[in-house]
């Protein structure tokens, strides 16, 4: 049976990521624990609230080295997935460091709000198992105000006044910038495939 350690980084999300994937038959173990994280097979880090708090989080439980060494698969969902990146002009605060890049604050346009709240496409950049069984364009919710850039771990990106990554993927460390747990069969099917993708 497959051990999911889901990371309780404070995230106001925490719930219901869990009920989402218990929806899909997994009970994941939620956890600050360093060595029911090393050993799951699967971890999700979540978040909700700025960077420099979930960061801030993550080294009061001595957490950020334990994320910067596992070996498991791990998928950062919306803050959680800024985390991945080497720093974020929220807070100005140093990540952890997985992913080049730069979390910056989407620019305002007009006619395009800050935050970015609501349904919105994924347009696919690249072949992905995260995106298997889901059609180009398929929507997902998002609420963020600050968005990855667009490199080569780029699976998908959305569109907000301009492109930024809403999907990532470099090798077993992958991310969602929108809210899996409230976007529906889109959300229900990136994480499915985040389970059961062979790395």
């Amino acid at each position: 049976m497959m051990r999911l350690a889901l990371v309780d980084a404070g995230g106001a999300n925490l719930g219901s990521v869990r009920y989402a994937l218990n929806r899909l038959g997994i009970e994941p173990e939620v956890t600050t624990d360093a060595d029911a994280i090393r050993a799951a097979d699967r971890v999700v880090l979540p978040g909700v609230s700025t960077a420099a708090q979930v960061m801030g989080r993550l080294h009061e439980l001595e957490l950020v080295e334990v994320l910067r060494a596992l070996q498991a698969p791990l998928l950062g969902v919306c803050v959680g997935m800024q985390l991945l990146y080497e720093r974020s002009e929220e807070g100005d605060v140093a990540c952890l460091g997985l992913l080049p890049g730069i979390v910056r604050k989407l620019p305002r346009a007009p006619g395009i709000r800050v935050p970015h709240m609501g349904w919105n496409a994924l347009r696919a950049m690249r072949e992905s198992s995260l995106l298997d069984g889901l059609a180009d364009g398929a929507s997902a919710y998002f609420v963020h105000s600050y968005a990855a850039p667009i490199t080569a771990d780029t699976v998908a990106a959305t569109d907000h006044g301009s492109l930024f990554a809403s999907v990532v993927q470099r090798a077993r460390l992958c991310g969602a910038q929108f809210h899996p747990e409230r976007s529906a069969a889109t959300g229900a099917r990136i994480l499915r495939n985040f389970v059961e993708m062979d790395f």
